[in-house]
């Protein structure tokens, strides 16, 4: 009897490991699939992320190009005015130039003609004696 007693305690402790093992087998399975589900989920966040990151470096590029292109093209302008400005400088310079050899030719043209009048008196004078 009391080896029966043993063996039916040693089938029953049989047992018992083996639904252990398989209840330990089951939550590391479980334990697994949600790692893995976790895993799976916040890789979707990074990947995302990197998605929006990649797209974020591509519009900085194309930032910068437009920005550098912008710069260039306002310095064109600059020069450009830059030159308008000094052709209208000279223009002034020029203005200025003729209206002194106007006043010049109008102090001669006078000075001429009060030359031309004397000597017209005086000749009308000298031919009157």
């Amino acid at each position: 009897m009391l080896t029966s007693m043993v063996k039916e305690y040693q089938v029953k402790q049989a047992k018992r490991k083996q639904e252990q093992e398989i209840r330990r087998k089951d939550v590391i399975e479980s334990s697994n699939e949600l790692t893995q589900a976790i895993v799976d989920h916040l890789n979707v966040g990074v990947a995302q992320a990197y998605l929006n990151q990649k797209r974020l470096d591509a519009e900085a590029k194309q930032l910068h190009a437009g920005a550098t292109n912008f710069a260039k093209q306002t310095q064109q302008w600059l020069q450009l005015i830059d030159n308008f400005s000094s052709a209208l400088k000279e223009l002034g310079d020029v203005e200025n130039w003729a209206r002194s050899i106007e006043s010049d030719m109008q102090v001669i043209q006078s000075t001429l003609e009060i030359a031309y009048k004397t000597s017209r008196q005086t000749q009308q004078h000298n031919a009157g004696n």
